[in-house]
């Protein structure tokens, strides 16, 4: 059995319903979930599971959020490397960027993506809640 954490930052709840999604289908897949906020993880914490689902909404000017989210992640980027990773998150304007910013980074951090990075505007629809689920079930 496959231990999976979903880590996430939501101001708004959004991302949080997306979490939830997310770990919803890595449990229906058979993984063994732990669900935290980002303050309740410590980026090494990366090391005590296979895979990570990583969430944060776009921030500013379409940013992961910089205080509690970046430094965890940003701790955790340097021991990814092997691990199943995904990232998903909300975002009211724009068209997204961050999450191709986000993409772009993992990769050239040689971070392996189970997935596109996943996104859904403002409050997650039942397709985006669906997405998420099959992103959980992907990462298991």
């Amino acid at each position: 059995m496959s231990k999976v954490a979903v880590v996430y930052y939501s101001g708004t709840g959004n991302t949080e319903k997306m979490a939830q999604a997310v770990a919803a289908g890595a449990e229906g897949a058979g993984a063994e979930v732990t669900t935290l906020t980002c303050d309740a993880f410590a980026g090494t914490d990366v090391t005590n599971y296979d895979a990570v689902a990583f969430g944060c909404p776009a921030m500013g000017a379409e940013v992961l959020e910089e205080t509690t989210f970046e430094p965890m992640f940003t701790e955790a980027e340097g021991l990814l490397s092997g691990k199943k990773v995904a990232i998903f998150g909300s975002y009211g304007w724009g068209d997204g960027q961050w999450m191709r910013d986000w993409q772009d980074r993992c990769i050239a951090d040689g971070i392996t993506l189970v997935d596109d990075g996943l996104i859904a505007n403002n409050e997650p629809d039942d397709e985006a809640l669906a997405a998420c689920e099959a992103l959980g079930a992907k990462l298991a």
